[in-house]
């Protein structure tokens, strides 16, 4: 159940550990989620390829059970998400391409809510695991939109960098 999470936390925290020890491209937290995310996308991708008895994570098939019934090619939806998780995890580690694909994403996650509650209410195994509960999965899934989020809010310094971008704070000068 907390897999997924796992995929997000540890590099997460590796990114930001590499950032403290002087690699100046995980400075901050927020790159460091940013990349974590990545990272975990480029995992649950995978997942939407490979068969679903290859290794701990759900594959192709499995994915395809979680599609509700309403949405049309059930195999190529799945399909076409994965490979725009990998797009997305690519968008995310380039600060030029970032905010497009927070964006992306964050859309993305919430056409994916049904897949979510429909393999909670229905419970779906995923490769022979019990489904995630409802109660877990709406939360995960909301992180997940709120991190996507998170990319596409510009930082404080692309703010000041636009035309007509203004910060305000105690050391302008005026």
């Amino acid at each position: 159940m907390f897999g997924t999470l796992m995929l997000l936390a540890v590099p997460t925290v590796l990114f930001r550990l590499l950032g403290m020890f002087g690699v100046g491209r995980f400075a901050t937290w927020r790159v460091s989620v940013l990349h974590g995310l990545a990272a975990m996308l480029v995992f649950t991708a995978s997942a939407h390829f490979a068969p679903s008895d290859l290794g701990p994570l759900p594959g192709h098939h499995d994915l395809v059970a979680m599609v509700p019934t309403f949405v049309p090619l059930p195999r190529a939806v799945v399909y076409l998400t994965g490979v725009l998780e990998l797009l997305g995890a690519a968008g995310l580690v380039r600060e030029s391409t970032r905010p497009v694909a927070g964006l992306g994403l964050a859309v993305l996650f919430v056409l994916m809510l049904p897949a979510n509650i429909h393999a909670a209410v229905e419970h779906i195994a995923l490769n022979g695991k019990p489904a995630t509960p409802l109660w877990f999965r709406i939360p995960e899934q909301v992180l997940f939109i709120g991190i996507a989020l998170w990319a596409y809010l510009p930082t404080r310094a692309a703010a000041a960098r636009r035309p007509g971008g203004h910060l305000t704070s105690s050391h302008d000068v005026r």
